[in-house]
C-alpha cells in the first residue's frame, strides 16, 4: 500500500528570497522616490514622474510574483524600508523642489542603468526601463536642459572623442611600458644588441597584444549591440503602441509638449525601419551605424601603441653606450611630456600640469626597473 506524499510549495532558497526581496525593496524605493517627485511638480513633469512611479511598481510586483513562486507571502508596503539615499531625496524634493534633487536623481539612474542586465530572473524590458528611466531624468535635469541628454550617459556610445583618446592612451601605454622594460634592460646590461631585441620584442609583444585584446573587445561589444537593435526590432513588432508610448514619454522629457510627442512617435513609429533606428538612438543610446569596427580598432590600437614604444628604442638602432643611452633618456622626457599635454586635451586640465604629471610617473616607472635592472645586473655579474 502507498502512502500519498502532501503536495505543497517547494521549500524556498534563501539566497534567491534574498535577493528578490531586496530587488523589490529597491524597486519600491524608486516608487516612493518618484511619487516624492509627483507631488511637489505640476503639469507636465508630474505626468512624467507618475508614470516613472507606475514602472517601478510593475517591475516591484515581479519581484514580488517571484516571491511567491518561492513559496513566500507576496510583500506588502508594510515590508517596505525606505533607503537612506531615498529617504534624503525625498525630503530634499518636498523641501526644496524636484529640480534642486534631479542631479543627484539622475546621478543615481545613470549609475543603476545596467542594474539588471546581468539579473538573469529580470525581464529585458525592465533592463530597458532601467536605461529608459535614466535618459527620462537625464533630459528633465536643469544640468541638461542646454546641453542636451547625452551629456548625462555613462553609457553612450557615440562619444566623438572616442578615436582621439584611444590613440593618446595607446600612445601612452606604448611609450611608458616600453621605456620602463628598456631601461630595466641598459640597468642590467650596455649590449646595444640586448637593448635593441628588448625593446624590439617588448613594441612587437605589446603591439599585438593590445591589437588582439581589442579586436575581441570590440567584437564581443559589437555582437551584444546587434542583439539589443534585434530584440529592439522584435517589440517594435510586436508592440509598437508600448513602444511608441515609451519614445513619447522620452521626447516630453525634453520638453516636447504631450501631444506634439505623442504625433511626432506615431509617426516615427509606422515606418519601421524609422522606428528602429529612432529607439536605438533614444532609447538604447545606440546609434546603429557607429557600432565599432573590430579590426579598425584592432590595428589603430596596435599602431598607437607602436607609436609610443618606439620612441626609447629608436637611439639604439642607429648607436648604442652612453650616448644612445642619454639620447633615449631626452626622447623620453619630450614624448612623456607630449603624451601628457595630449591627454590634457580630453581632460580640460592644464597643459602644463598634465604633462609634468605624465613626466613624473613615466620617470619614475623608468627609474625604478633601470635600478632593478642595475642591481640584476650586480648580482648576475
Amino acid at each position: 500500500m502507498t502512502t500519498a506524499t502532501p503536495s505543497g510549495p517547494a521549500p524556498a532558497d534563501p539566497r534567491r528570497e534574498r535577493e528578490y526581496r531586496q530587488h523589490w525593496n529597491d524597486e519600491m524605493d524608486g516608487v516612493a522616490l518618484y511619487q516624492a517627485l509627483a507631488a511637489a511638480s505640476e503639469g507636465e513633469r508630474r505626468e512624467i514622474f507618475e508614470e516613472l512611479a507606475e514602472a517601478e511598481l510593475v517591475h516591484a510586483k515581479h519581484w514580488s510574483d517571484l516571491l511567491v513562486e518561492l513559496g513566500r507571502p507576496a510583500p506588502t508596503d508594510a515590508d517596505h524600508r525606505l533607503g537612506r539615499r531615498t529617504r534624503l531625496l525625498t525630503f530634499l524634493a518636498r523641501r526644496f523642489g524636484p529640480r534642486a534633487v534631479l542631479p543627484m536623481v539622475e546621478s543615481a539612474e545613470v549609475r543603476d542603468a545596467g542594474h539588471y542586465d546581468e539579473v538573469p530572473e529580470a525581464s529585458r524590458k525592465m533592463a530597458v526601463d532601467e536605461r529608459l528611466h535614466a535618459r527620462v531624468v537625464a533630459g528633465l535635469s536643469p544640468a541638461n536642459v542646454r546641453g542636451g541628454i547625452v551629456r548625462g550617459e555613462r553609457w553612450h556610445r557615440g562619444d566623438a572623442s572616442g578615436a582621439l583618446r584611444a590613440a593618446i592612451f595607446g600612445v601612452n601605454d606604448g611609450l611608458v611600458s616600453n621605456l620602463s622594460l628598456v631601461m630595466g634592460v641598459v640597468g642590467a646590461s650596455t649590449s646595444r644588441k640586448f637593448v635593441l631585441l628588448a625593446g624590439l620584442a617588448g613594441l612587437l609583444a605589446g603591439a599585438f597584444s593590445m591589437g588582439a585584446g581589442e579586436y575581441i573587445s570590440i567584437s564581443s561589444q559589437r555582437e551584444l549591440f546587434e542583439r539589443e537593435i534585434r530584440l529592439e526590432a522584435e517589440e517594435i513588432a510586436a508592440m509598437p503602441e508600448e513602444e511608441a508610448h515609451e519614445l513619447a514619454l522620452i521626447y516630453r522629457a525634453k520638453g516636447i509638449p504631450k501631444a506634439e510627442a505623442e504625433a511626432l512617435a506615431k509617426g516615427i513609429m509606422s515606418d519601421q525601419q524609422h522606428a528602429l533606428d529612432t529607439m536605438a538612438r533614444e532609447e538604447l543610446g545606440l546609434n546603429p551605424e557607429e557600432l565599432g569596427s573590430p579590426w579598425g580598432v584592432a590595428f589603430s590600437s596596435f599602431g598607437a601603441f607602436a607609436t609610443g614604444a618606439i620612441f626609447p628604442v629608436l637611439p639604439y638602432l642607429f648607436g648604442g653606450g652612453t650616448a644612445a643611452f642619454v639620447v633615449a633618456v631626452a626622447v623620453a622626457v619630450v614624448a612623456l611630456f607630449s603624451v601628457g599635454a595630449g591627454i590634457s586635451v580630453l581632460t580640460g586640465k592644464s597643459l602644463l600640469r598634465a604633462g609634468a604629471r605624465q613626466l613624473l610617473v613615466g620617470g619614475l616607472a623608468a627609474a625604478a626597473t633601470f635600478g632593478i635592472g642595475k642591481l640584476i645586473g650586480i648580482s648576475v655579474g
